[in-house]
């Protein structure tokens, strides 16, 4: 995933992409269901390693998710070079959040029989913490792989923050939360309301980088 150098138009036919495979991928798992090879995959699976999947769970809970955010306008008040990266990527987890809410009522695909620890009442599709992992730890992994920190630092940061998103998914099908298309919805509809708001960065300061970074480290 390169940042640097895409217009807004380019990021804006991203968004609309990916959005429309959401949108097909959620009219097909609510008119014919699961596939039959992903449920022989999903339930081998179900219930392994448990207490660390509902851990794993928790990174995507209010509880963890606000005082990160806090966190991070702490240090938005001391490093203004990434002022911009780190309001983006609290809109962008804001947006993931409601938005996958709002298209699991508009979906309603129910969830899977089988659960582990909390049975989940909500609606299945798309997973709001697969579209949270993706929009916001995805997006920092992101954010630091392309920003002006050490090769070192920025190549291990967006590493663990990659792992630590796919971990999230993994723990959903652990728990039972979820199918696999689920995640793959909520990554789909992450991916598009990533792009679209790089695009309206993009569109406003030019780039999601500070001024005063070397250009082959900006962000954008």
């Amino acid at each position: 995933m390169t940042i640097r150098g895409h217009a807004p138009a380019t990021w804006v036919a991203g968004a609309l992409a990916s959005f429309g495979l959401f949108a097909l991928l959620g009219n097909l798992v609510t008119s014919h269901g699961e596939p039959l090879a992903f449920l022989a995959w999903e339930g081998s699976l179900l219930n392994h390693s448990t207490l660390v999947a509902w851990w794993l769970t928790w990174a995507c809970y209010a509880q963890v998710l606000i005082p990160v955010c806090i966190a991070l306008f702490i240090i938005a008040a001391l490093l203004p070079a990434w002022r911009v990266r780190i309001a983006m990527s609290v809109f962008t987890l804001l947006l993931c959040w409601r938005g996958a809410d709002f298209f699991q009522h508009y979906f309603a695909r129910l969830r899977p029989g089988d659960w582990v620890v909390k049975h989940e009442t909500t609606f299945s599709y798309p997973s709001s913490h697969a579209a949270i992992a993706v929009g916001f730890y995805g997006l920092w992994g992101a954010l630091f792989y392309f920003s002006e920190l050490p090769r070192r630092v920025r190549m291990v940061a967006a590493t663990l923050l990659a792992m630590f998103a796919l971990a999230i998914c993994w723990a959903r099908l652990a728990l039972g939360a979820h199918y696999l298309t689920d995640l793959i919805g909520g990554a789909l509809l992450a991916a598009a309301v990533v792009c679209a708001t790089v695009a309206l960065v993009t569109a406003v300061f030019g780039r999601v980088a500070g001024p005063d970074y070397p250009k082959e480290n900006r962000a954008v």
